[in-house]
């Protein structure tokens, strides 16, 4: 399902056991999966693979990193030009994502 998980789920399943283990104290370890978990509920810019970007609301993902997404603007750059589409809510495949960028696009200031 891509129902929002704790971020205790997502320590155990991805978090090293045993000998090499992180520190649990130290704040400034933070697995991938618990980054995206803490993104829940705020704005997220998704670079995929290609001439694609998305921004929009994280409402939840799976171990695959599928995403849920609502509210969301969809750039394309296409030999005309940039093409954006505006969406209402879009599943995203994890297996095109290249980068995540918390905190949505930082606005252009040129």
């Amino acid at each position: 399902s891509l129902a929002p998980a704790s971020p205790q789920a997502n320590t155990t399943m991805i978090a090293p056991k045993g000998k090499g283990a992180l520190p649990q104290g130290n704040p400034s370890h933070l697995l991938p999966a618990e980054l995206i978990d803490r993104c829940i509920g705020s704005r997220i810019w998704v670079i995929m693979k290609g001439d694609k970007e998305l921004v929009g609301l994280l409402r939840g993902f799976d171990v695959y990193v599928n995403m849920v997404l609502e509210d969301v603007e969809e750039t394309e750059m296409t030999p005309d030009g940039k093409k954006v589409t505006k969406l209402d809510q879009i599943l995203l495949n994890g297996n095109n994502i290249a980068v995540l960028v918390p905190g949505g696009k930082p606005d252009d200031t040129a």
